[in-house]
């Protein structure tokens, strides 16, 4: 099926006949056009999809999707990493990528799946100037009744099968969807822990309370790192546009840290994107780079704008490896059948990396920005710690 633009399908299924059904398709009719194949999918689901591809399995990059699929955030910078990467052909020309990307929502508390399902909405927003093609399968033998219901609001199309899309009827506006969502944050926090007022050139001692309460809790040294940096992005934010003042607030319970940004000032609702954080910053853009860098380090982020100021809840989970790891990985965990990883050699995950094109550099990156947000004192450090 020629198709251009951006493409966003559920495919829906409760049989290995069913997936087979609309997936098989979608890979050959993308191998046969030269686009680049990524199938993110459970062991299983691989193993149905290798089979029934023969041969031409050594043509598709393969990735375990519990080990994708850890964090809403770094996900979507995952996936755009990937395409930035293989959105060219050898020449330089424009080049589709396709994925099956079958999420994991077994194991999810509510509000979890919620922000799942967010993500699954923000999709739409996030590629919607690209001519990708996803292809998300939802099999009803496993994904929660409540989930499968969602597709058709958080998809445009539906695949029915082999090649029959169709719209979907109840599909709902990302940004409306994303309001939907923001009702079902949990309303309070955890008791106990440590409140701290912070200001212009008190942000050392925001590092500082953060890395006794991490020690206290038993975090390794780099979860301390990715929560220290995540806050220090948020306090920034906080500090320029919320103020110049806030509180920030730390709990926790048996799953995760818990901090919470919050600031009186009115300038962080104005002129504010519907999606702050979300969506990946241009190199050249002078903000937006913040908020991005704390949802890539977080396992789970919500942020409410208001009339009377922000608060942001940055959420870490104590055990890393539910998350995927010790911290966010970057991409090397696509498995080419046969070989080596989305063009490196297999198994060379890559760390956290401003320079990533999931996560660009320069003006109002964390090295930049450190002076202009408040953070100057000893901000750009954090890059080193």
């Amino acid at each position: 099926m020629t198709r251009t633009g951006f493409v966003h399908q559920a495919l829906c299924f409760g049989s290995d006949a069913e997936f087979l059904d609309g997936a098989r398709p979608f890979v050959d009719d993308g191998l046969a056009a030269g686009d680049a194949v990524l199938a993110v999918v459970r062991p299983g689901t691989a193993r149905l999809l290798r089979e029934a591809l023969g041969g031409r399995a050594r043509e598709v990059e393969f990735a375990d999707a519990g080990d994708w699929y850890g964090a809403p955030s770094r996900t979507l910078g995952q996936y755009h990493a990937y395409c930035g990467r293989h959105g060219t052909d050898a020449v330089g020309a424009p080049r589709r990528v396709r994925i099956v990307g079958e999420p994991v929502w077994e194991g999810r508390t509510a509000f979890e799946t919620g922000e799942w399902t967010r993500y699954e909405s923000l999709l739409n927003v996030a590629f919607a100037d690209s001519g990708h093609w996803i292809l998300c399968p939802y099999d009803a033998r496993t994904t929660p009744e409540g989930v499968m219901r969602t597709a058709g609001r958080t998809h445009p199309e539906l695949v029915a099968g082999p090649r029959t899309p169709a719209a979907g009827t109840e599909y709902t506006d990302p940004a409306e969807f994303a309001a939907e969502c923001d009702l079902s944050w949990p309303a309070g926090l955890p008791g106990g822990g440590e409140d701290l007022s912070f200001s212009h050139g008190r942000t050392s001692a925001v590092r500082r309370v953060l890395t006794t309460y991490a020690g206290q809790l038993g975090l390794s040294g780099r979860r301390t790192q990715d929560m220290v940096a995540a806050v220090h992005e948020a306090v920034s934010n906080a500090l320029r546009f919320g103020g110049g003042q806030g509180v920030l607030r730390l709990r926790d319970d048996d799953t995760y840290v818990v901090c919470e940004i919050a600031d009186a000032g009115t300038a962080s609702a104005a002129g504010t994107a519907p999606f702050p954080g979300h969506l990946p910053p241009g190199v050249r853009d002078v903000s937006g780079h913040g908020m991005w860098v704390a949802r890539q380090l977080s396992d789970l982020a919500t942020e409410r704008l208001g009339p009377t100021g922000s608060v942001v809840r940055l959420y870490f989970r104590r055990d890393p490896a539910a998350s995927g790891g010790d911290g966010p990985e970057r991409d090397g965990r696509a498995d080419r059948a046969g070989g080596t990883a989305a063009g490196r050699p297999a198994g060379s995950g890559d760390r956290f990396d401003p320079g990533d094109p999931g996560v660009p550099a320069g003006p109002g990156s964390r090295a930049d920005r450190a002076d202009q947000d408040g953070g100057g004192d000893q901000g750009a450090a954090l890059l080193d710690r």
